[in-house]
């Protein structure tokens, strides 16, 4: 599917519930393009990594210490970015014109000429549904669905909506925004002549992977929620088809659900391991102790690019090497076809995936994603006498693989280190400060670098109240620096790679459900 978006034109997208996939693809295609992305505090902030890195990202929801921008402020934006010739997308949680005020924001548009298009999203109720196992309607029990808000207007602290007049209605209610007044509208559904025994749900953060559910029914709802200290954004279901929900919570009972585990990269390196870890349920921190600058001579790149065709191996120690070397190829040459016939070896699969991503076939990979199996993977592949190698490294890359293929293989071995390891700054990193007053299930360490990266930055943190996490190591080498860090391992991968590392953090977290908080 394509599909491009016009200049002037504000999109008014649907994000869905929370889950980044139950994005439509139109809306991932819309947001790809866009110029200025205008959001709201209920969007999922994984979404806005789908950005072009020269759009511009404008947030308009309410944050800690900080009230929401007033209404009539956002529709002036949108019609202020519109008359700049840039594509807007107006990006709200749920569905735009359920219960989001998009109608305002479309009176807006209208009035000033604007032209806009509209993009559904999942709205809640559905989803949170769907990922608590509750049909919304089923047959005998209920044929028709009801949405109310519990929060009409943000400027008001009282409800016109009558909710005894629901009570009558033989529905399934499905009721928005309404944990903070929940008294209220109970007290209101038994009044209008719905019984105490009347099933009701209540899911909180529904499609996230901090998904809570409280199932009660109408007299116990209120002390229910409360000893679960069930808090908003939440949706509240009322209706017999609740009782009709699955026996198996397929969402909330993976085999890593309510586990929070902190993955010490930054998010383009971690999504392989978050997505992995993510699919069975596992709340992840994603924390970037380091980023990835480029970082190279000018001299040396022209004179390695000047004679690139007469390498006979490529070798690639990470991903990171593998955009940054081909988007300088692009640079140079435009035609990728200027490596000549060069055969490319990568360090593990997820740096073979780089390569791959530019249509280019990878010869060697070894079993296991360290410096020293490449190295002997190259060794044992062929006779490496005076074969020419380029070695695409990063500024902390160990000198055993240069060493080894110089020394061993009596290779003529060039290095082209490409970017830098620099330390972030942490301080405003979401995540980060979660990790220091949460604490983690579990730290997985995927290579030597982030465990000496994650000692750095917390060292001075003192973990109380059983917050102090688990370590989990990819592989031996990685093992070694944890032990020398005095680190417990509390388990190994026996393989050096994410499939096997995430098959025995699974394992781990079988075996040690006691251990686990």
């Amino acid at each position: 599917m394509t599909y491009r978006v016009q200049k002037g034109v504000v999109y008014l997208v649907g994000a869905g519930p929370g889950d980044p996939g139950l994005l439509s693809i139109k809306a991932k295609l819309i947001l790809e393009q866009a110029d200025v992305v205008i959001y709201d505090n209920l969007v999922n902030q994984k979404v806005l990594d789908w950005l072009k890195p020269e759009a511009r990202s404008i947030f308009v929801g309410k944050s800690s210490g900080q009230h929401s921008i007033p209404q009539d402020e956002i529709n002036a934006l949108l019609v202020k970015e519109a008359q700049n010739d840039v594509s807007i997308v107006r990006l709200k949680g749920g569905d735009p014109l359920v219960f989001g005020r998009a109608g305002e924001e479309v009176d807006t548009l209208d009035n000033a000429g604007i032209h806009y298009e509209i993009v559904p999203g999942i709205t809640a109720a559905i989803a949170c549904a769907a990922y608590a196992g509750i049909p919304l309607s089923q047959r005998d029990i209920s044929s028709s669905i009801i949405f109310l808000t519990g929060h009409e207007n943000p400027e008001k602290t009282s409800l016109n909506l009558d909710f005894k007049e629901y009570a009558k209605s033989n529905a399934t209610l499905c009721i928005y925004m309404g944990i903070g007044q929940l008294k209220r509208i109970v007290g209101e559904l038994l009044e209008g002549g719905l019984e105490n025994d009347t099933p009701v749900a209540i899911i909180e953060n529904g499609t996230y992977l901090k998904q809570r559910s409280c199932f009660s029914t109408l007299g116990h709802i209120i002390e229910e929620s409360e000893a679960m200290s069930i808090k908003a954004p939440a949706i509240i279901f009322v209706g017999d088809v609740v009782n009709s929900r699955s026996q198996y919570n397929w969402f909330e009972e993976k085999p890593l659900f309510g586990k929070k585990i902190l993955v010490p990269r930054p998010r383009k390196q971690a999504g392989e391991l978050s997505q992995l870890l993510e699919n069975y349920g596992a709340e992840i921190l994603e924390v970037p102790f380091i980023e990835i600058e480029e970082d190279y001579h000018r001299d040396t790149i022209a004179n390695v690019f000047t004679d690139i065709a007469s390498y006979e191996w490529i070798v690639f120690t990470s991903s990171n090497g593998v955009d940054l070397f081909f988007d300088l190829l692009d640079k140079a040459y435009k035609d990728i076809r200027s490596i000549g016939l060069s055969q490319i070896a990568v360090v593990g699969k997820a740096t073979a995936r780089a390569v791959r991503s530019h249509k280019l076939k990878v010869s060697l990979v070894p079993e296991t994603a360290n410096s020293n199996a490449l190295a002997d993977a190259l060794i044992e592949y062929q006779t490496l006498d005076n074969v020419k190698i380029l070695l695409v490294t990063g500024d902390k890359n160990s000198d055993l693989l240069y060493k080894r293929l110089q020394d061993e293989g009596r290779a003529i071995v060039d290095r082209l280190p490409l970017y830098k390891n620099v330390h972030t700054d942490l301080s405003k990193n979401e995540n980060f400060q979660r990790f220091k007053t949460e604490g983690a299930d579990c730290v997985l360490f995927t290579s030597s670098s982030t465990v000496h990266n994650y000692v750095a930055a917390t060292e001075s943190l003192d973990f109380k109240n059983g917050l102090k996490p688990k370590f989990g190591s990819i592989g031996v080498k990685t093992s070694e620096i944890l032990r020398q860090h005095n680190l417990p391992i509390a388990f190994e991968s026996p393989k050096a790679n994410l499939d096997n590392f995430v098959v025995e953090t699974l394992s781990y977290f079988r075996n040690n459900k006691e251990q686990i908080k």
